[in-house]
């Protein structure tokens, strides 16, 4: 399917997500004594300053846990029989929580019950408080800090919500049952994990006593219906011009770099990228959580594993894309390279795997090769700088950067060739770069896109070796 077939496809939009004058004939006020004047510490909004409703109790906790306790003693084991499907146990669950609610000897209203019912259900079902926040399509991430303090991202903005866990108890189970789903543990030797939900939305959990003020949860929640090319365009992150780039330089087996900050889309890019992988071909994936929603016929997933509560048992990215040369791979997709692996995915683009795709964190297309330097340099191996510079060089093709800006949109910035050495410095140039000039609207929101400027990039000669011509037309554009 060409690039023409899939922009015609379904399109999503993006989100969207003083006093006045006296009246005539009005007695003056009294005079009052001048305010003194506001501190910097009177205007941060703190938790203590935010007027939070974090301190007011559940009326209903104590009825919540009586019933909670009494339908894990009549469900018992049954909770964890791994021969029930889904449905029936959720339908046991729903039948014996009611009649445990209709047993309890308080007072409730039949609004009451229900609203008892659903928290249970959550708690026992899903992941609690924060079962809502799933299911609604404008949260991109949910960020808990401490049972009293869940925050979401709508629209690429922050913003508090009213969700409260019962107590750190409460918080912990719910991340033990998250991380434990996916064969992962977090405890007081264990602080941290990195762990995914089942559909694939990433999850990163820290406890005491790393975490001060409480266990912190943070869920990068991934689409149920992922993000394809027109739905980028649409959003603005990259243009049709672009989007028409990209395929070819996937089909043309272009070593590709995807780089950017923390929660820039990424591995959205990727997705994308990758879905022009054509369905001929055998394609080897490498993730720390597995993430990526590859659709192609032939895919072989593979995810690394942290060691157990003896300290064996590690496999990292690394010992994986090693293996990965031994899979016969079309295509090696890395989710994202962070140390020593760098070098052994280098060494496989540079020995006949072409068309690899990964990405990295930097703050643009220049420090992205700097950071691939120094985790080539955790490897172990000693090798001098130009020795690594050479094999960068050689390896990558594009970079394409991603960042966050600060409305909130996720938008690609620089479509950048990895062209050649010249000296001890390896030569960058930019096909693509973001029109910051265009100004933001009244809302604040970014006006500009991405433009070409003018340059014809190296690498169409191996897009025509492949047989690919892009129209030169893409590269007529100035900034």
């Amino acid at each position: 399917m060409n690039l023409a077939d899939r922009l015609s496809a379904r399109s999503k939009r993006p989100d969207e997500d003083s006093p006045g004058p006296k009246a005539p004939g009005s007695t003056p006020a009294e005079p009052t004594v001048p305010a003194a004047p506001r501190t910097f510490q009177s205007r941060v909004n703190t938790p203590a300053t935010a007027g939070r409703r974090r301190a007011v109790a559940d009326p209903f906790l104590e009825i919540k846990r009586r019933v909670h306790d009494a339908l894990l003693e009549l469900l018992g084991p049954s909770l964890y029989d791994a021969k029930m499907d889904e449905a029936e146990l959720d339908s046991r669950v729903r039948q014996t929580l009611g009649q445990v609610i209709s047993a309890q000897d308080t007072m409730l209203s039949t609004a009451e019950r229900q609203q008892i019912q659903k928290e249970i259900s959550d708690d026992i079902l899903g992941y609690g408080p924060l079962e809502p926040l799933l299911q609604d399509p404008d949260v991109t991430e949910i960020m808990v800090v401490g049972p009293d303090r869940v925050y979401v991202e709508r629209s690429g903005q922050l913003h508090d919500t009213n969700v409260t866990f019962a107590d750190e108890r409460h918080l912990r189970r719910t991340l033990d049952k998250i991380v434990g789903r996916v064969g992962r543990r977090i405890d007081e030797s264990s602080p941290m994990v990195d762990a995914r939900l089942t559909d694939g939305s990433r999850v990163n959990a820290v406890i005491a006593p790393i975490a001060l003020d409480g266990s912190m949860l943070t869920i990068r929640k991934f689409a149920a219906d992922p993000f394809g090319v027109q739905d980028l365009i649409n959003f603005g992150t990259i243009s049709e011009d672009v989007a028409v780039l990209l395929e070819a330089c996937v089909q043309g087996r272009l070593n590709i770099l995807i780089s950017g900050g923390t929660g820039s889309g990424k591995t959205t890019t990727l997705n994308v990228v990758s879905s022009f992988l054509s369905s001929e071909e055998r394609i080897v994936t490498i993730e720390d959580a597995a993430e990526l929603q590859l659709f192609q016929d032939h895919v072989a997933r593979m995810e690394t594993r942290p060691s157990n509560i003896e300290g064996r048992g590690e496999v990292t990215a690394r010992d994986l894309v090693r293996n990965a040369l031994r899979m016969r791979p079309d295509r090696i997709i890395v989710g994202e390279v962070r140390d020593g692996a760098a070098l052994d995915m280098l060494q496989a683009m540079n020995t006949g795997h072409d068309g690899s795709l990964t990405t990295l964190h930097a703050n643009s297309p220049r420090d992205a090769l700097s950071r691939i330097e120094t985790m080539v340099l955790m490897a172990g191996v000693e090798l001098p700088t130009r020795a690594i510079r050479e094999q960068v060089a050689s390896a990558l093709d594009l970079i394409v950067h991603q960042a966050r800006l600060r409305d909130g949109s996720r938008r690609i910035t620089h479509i950048t060739e990895v062209t050649h050495m010249e000296g001890d410095m390896i030569t960058l140039q930019d096909i693509f770069v973001f029109d910051f000039h265009a100004g933001v609207d009244e809302h604040g929101r970014y006006l500009g896109s991405l433009k070409s400027t003018g340059i014809r990039p190296a690498f169409l000669d191996k897009l025509q070796d492949q047989g690919i011509y892009p129209a030169p037309e893409l590269f007529d554009g100035q900034v």
